[in-house]
């Protein structure tokens, strides 16, 4: 069985502040796992890879707030037709690259873009978060 995590230890090893992981955890985006007699709060070390996530799709241009709605599992859930949505949008800019070859490098940037988005949401599947 896994140590539970203090929230100093667990910014520590996340690599971010303590003031970090009580917003995060009043977002809803991390869930404490359990509370010492004193009142700590405690972390499940599973958290450190939520917190490390969290920071990824935050670089990718997502808001805590929409980060938390997908962690909670409120919105749209049905994530083949999104991925399915994407896959429509990323033929039609391979084909209007075809059809206006200086536009090409343009679309290729977008596309690049947007592959490497449906490569982080296919990791998020595959994470333990979901």
């Amino acid at each position: 069985m896994s140590t539970l995590l203090r929230i100093g230890e667990l910014a520590t090893q996340a690599g971010v502040s303590t003031r970090t992981v009580d917003y995060y955890t009043q977002l809803g985006l991390l869930q404490t796992a359990e509370r010492t007699g004193g009142g700590f709060r405690l972390y499940d070390p599973a958290a450190v890879d939520t917190i490390a996530t969290i920071k990824q799709l935050e670089e990718h241009g997502l808001s805590l707030q929409t980060i938390a709605t997908a962690l909670n599992g409120a919105g749209d859930t049905d994530l083949a037709s999104k991925l399915d949505h994407l896959a429509t949008g990323l033929r039609a800019l391979q084909e209007a690259a075809e059809a206006a070859p200086h536009t090409q490098a343009l679309l290729t940037l977008i596309s690049g873009r947007a592959h490497a988005l449906i490569d982080l949401a296919l990791a998020i599947i595959d994470s333990p978060l979901v």
